[in-house]
């Protein structure tokens, strides 16, 4: 069936675009990746160069500063199967890609959340981006990961921040834009200036709102840890993704057990941290 207007060239468009951004900014490409790989192993040289003991009581007491004891026995038991699994090193290298995705998720998600607060013009232009940041397949973004990063643990990192960066903007607006209005005009009217109305009324009072939206972003950066697998990044989804294509269920149970401990234990810290800094 004849189409009634000609197809747009859209991925020779696209393609043109990634061709000139490739030979016109190949340097800045080289400084992110060197940026990226440089903390991904700073990260994975501190929690695989330390005891396997050590770490596991660093995090559990990190667990029961930020919640309950019962969340601490979990990350002790929990970690300690992970050891005892045989998955301890490769649990470490996605625990540091995941910190170093939701670092940047972080550093660059807050300040545009707060710009998005405070402008309601950047917030149109803004919502759309984020709209197709979560929408578009997840697998789709690897594609010009790989083009300008290469394959291995950068491209993965790049990807996982794209995916895993909108909830932190969201959040941050949201909390943002609910602080009461009196609170705000109390803080005019004692002659606040912009930094101290936004530091020491705002942000306190957006701290639950905004760390639920950095929960969200670990969460996601950890899911998409795991896909990013496919394009050389190592950890736990290596071990899932050779599972799949050799059909070894047990090795893979023992794999999607370990990202699962360490889901949760992500989930539960951040959660704990939130509720303990709003009160």
């Amino acid at each position: 069936m004849s189409q009634l207007f000609p197809k747009l060239p859209l991925d020779e468009w696209v393609e043109v675009i990634v061709d000139g951004l490739d030979k016109n900014l190949g340097f800045v490409f080289d400084l992110i990746s060197t940026a990226i790989g440089g903390t991904v192993d700073l990260f994975n040289a501190i929690l695989t160069g330390l005891p396997f003991w050590l770490v596991i009581i660093l995090f559990t007491l990190i667990a029961y500063r930020a919640g309950r004891w019962t969340m601490a026995l979990f990350t002790f038991i929990g970690l300690l199967l992970i050891q005892n699994l045989g998955y301890w090193e490769h649990s470490m290298e996605t625990l540091a890609l995941v910190l170093t995705a939701a670092l940047i998720s972080i550093v660059v998600g807050i300040p545009v959340g707060i710009w998005c607060a405070k402008n309601e013009s950047v917030q149109k232009v803004v919502t759309p981006l984020l709209d197709f940041m979560q929408t578009m397949p997840a697998f789709v973004y690897l594609i010009p990961a790989i083009f300008f990063f290469g394959l291995g643990k950068v491209p993965g990192v790049i990807a996982s921040v794209i995916f895993a960066m909108p909830p932190t903007i969201r959040l941050t607006n949201l909390g943002i834009r609910q602080v009461p209005a009196d609170l705000i005009e109390a803080s005019d009217a004692f002659g606040s200036t912009y930094w101290q109305k936004l530091t020491k009324v705002q942000l306190p009072i957006a701290k639950t709102t905004m760390m639920a939206g950095i929960n969200q972003s670990i969460m996601l950066a950890l899911s998409m840890v795991v896909i990013a697998s496919m394009i050389g990044a190592k950890g736990l989804g290596a071990d899932v993704y050779r599972a799949v294509t050799q059909i070894n269920i047990g090795q893979g149970f023992e794999a999607g057990l370990a990202i699962v401990i360490m889901a949760i234990l992500l989930d539960r810290i951040t959660q704990g941290v939130g509720k303990r800094k709003n009160a």
